[in-house]
């Protein structure tokens, strides 16, 4: 199998009457859907749009996204997804950089794309839905009669171009190939029990622009016959109800999701009773908020990990094995994985993980995680320094570094212990911000946390907590400083803490940190 969308191709002919894909009370059955992708792949070719070339997605979870994103591949295209969340100024760089010459965007957000088409080479806008979209042709319209054939791909060859998140430098193209991506959605489907099922219905909440919505929600589940059901975005009590009346049995999404759940004033009230597999990443999930979820929902959360750059999952909690709480998991099948310190050795396991922290050295044991693998991608597009950078070679095998940090023991699991750029050196002593969170979401007023370092003059960085208060908290800072420091090391506690209305948060739930930093400059200067 070359082509990714070969995997649809082979689900429409056994499942042809299933639904594919669930949206505000309409189904798209598997036949309709490989007809609408064949159609969007006609409207390609007749525009001289074909193998290698670049198509944007400009789109929330609606279904043009899934019908552009297999059309795209059908044509033999590569499929650059783009935030619906994202600014001309924004997506000028995404367009520029990759090439693409066909963008597919929301009606609303055709504007942003005019706004930059001259610096860029996209010859034809798609407009999807109602709105001002002044230079786009309607989605409908665009569609052409058709069937053709797949257009056959390499293994090797790029089938989507996704960028990096920007939550640091410019963002990079990231090229995942055909075999990257469908190895990886395989992969996932064999982490649910028996794998997903045709009955199976999954909750699409994840957006599709990001790696882990795009694989392991939607490819695992069109690959497997189950029901694709778009959210196009994030809205806690809309998502539960969604789960309820249709009675979805999977559920993917990243930590501030589960948060949020928990957090409504009448969660205890909720029917989850249909989800036999929830997971979570993106981040790492605080053990209170993933321990509060499965008490009011008896449903598991298995945790796992990955990046865009691994197409994306690397390690998984598998319900069939066994699970740690606070651990990432094991390694995928077909995935290696090593904690290697700054001269490329290996940092040996510990006997049993999690460590309590409070009395291991984690400096000890904690190396950077890097991984080798059929998902891990291809390189940065245009970048050839930086992918070199990415990747060192060793043992016959390409491993590519996360820049997370982490140990793992002897049976195997995985921990990741931080990010290394989060990573807060205070009077020469290590403080790994999410050991801090972790403690202060056990508080029961706090809703949400990020803790960042910030200067000080004695100790080069000193530890500053932002919370976001629960409905009706009464708590000081100076209450949850001494929180702190009766749980931890004292070079350890917050030394400033600052309550706020929300967190900065990229459109996957991941914290901003740079921006809490930015605002600690903005106040300095």
């Amino acid at each position: 199998m070359a082509n990714l969308v070969n995997a649809v191709a082979e689900t429409a002919r056994e499942h042809g009457d299933a639904a594919a894909v669930g949206f505000r009370g309409n189904e798209t059955s598997y036949e309709e859907f490989w007809g609408q992708t064949g159609a969007f792949a006609a409207a390609l070719a007749e525009r001289g749009v074909g193998e290698d070339d670049r198509v944007a997605i400009y789109l929330p979870n609606v279904p043009p996204f899934l019908v552009a994103f297999h059309g795209t591949l059908r044509a033999g295209g590569v499929v650059v997804p783009m935030n619906p969340q994202y600014k001309a100024r924004e997506i000028g760089h995404l367009l520029a950089d990759s090439g693409a010459e066909v963008v597919v965007a929301l009606a609303d957000l055709v504007p942003f794309v005019e706004e930059v088409r001259d610096e860029t080479d996209v010859e034809c806008v798609v407009g999807v839905g109602e709105g001002e979209a002044d230079g786009a042709v309607p989605f409908e319209e665009f569609l052409e009669p058709g069937a053709p054939e797949v257009v056959e791909r390499d293994d090797d060859d790029v089938a989507v171009q996704p960028y990096t998140s920007g939550t640091t430098g410019q963002p990079k193209g990231v090229e995942l190939t055909h075999r990257n991506l469908e190895s990886n959605a395989r992969m996932a489907n064999e982490l649910v029990p028996e794998g997903i099922r045709p009955e199976d219905k999954q909750l699409g909440v994840l957006p599709l622009f990001h790696i882990y919505g795009m694989t392991v929600v939607m490819n695992a589940t069109l690959f497997s016959g189950g029901t694709y059901y778009a959210v196009p975005q994030w809205d806690a009590r809309e998502a539960v109800s969604l789960v309820e009346e249709e009675e979805l049995t999977l559920m993917h999404g990243v930590p501030a999701m589960y948060n949020d759940v928990i957090n409504q004033p009448d969660a205890e009230s909720f029917d989850l009773s249909s989800l036999r597999l929830c997971g979570v990443g993106g981040s790492g999930i605080p053990v209170e908020v993933l321990r509060r979820f499965e008490e009011l929902y008896d449903v598991r959360v298995y945790e796992g990990y990955g990046l865009t750059e691994t197409s994306p999952v690397t390690h998984f909690n598998s319900p069939t094995e066994g699970r740690r709480v606070g651990s990432i998991g094991k390694s995928l099948p077909g995935v290696d994985s090593r904690v290697v310190d700054g001269d490329f050795e290996e940092i040996p396991p510990v006997e049993e993980g999690p460590l309590d922290e409070d009395e291991a050295d984690l400096d000890e044991v904690t190396g950077e995680i890097v991984v080798a693998g059929p998902n891990v991608m291809k390189g940065y597009y245009g970048l050839p320094e930086a992918t070199a950078e990415a990747f060192t070679e060793a043992d016959g095998k390409t491993w590519f570094h996360t820049g997370d940090l982490g140990y793992h023991d002897e049976d195997g699991f995985f921990y990741v212990v931080d990010r290394e750029k989060h990573t807060i050196v205070t009077g020469g002593y290590n403080v790994y911000p999410r050991e801090v969170e972790e403690l202060l979401f056990e508080h029961e007023a706090v809703a949400d946390a990020a803790v960042v370092g910030i200067p000080d003059e004695r100790r080069g960085e000193t530890v500053k907590a932002y919370l976001v208060p629960t409905p009706d908290a009464d708590v000081t800072p100076d209450e949850i400083r001494e929180y702190c420091l009766t749980n931890l090391a004292e070079y350890k506690h917050p030394r400033e803490v600052e309550f706020v209305e929300e967190l900065p948060r990229t459109t996957t739930g991941k914290v901003q940190k740079f921006k809490l930093r930015e605002r600690e400059e903005t106040a300095a200067e």
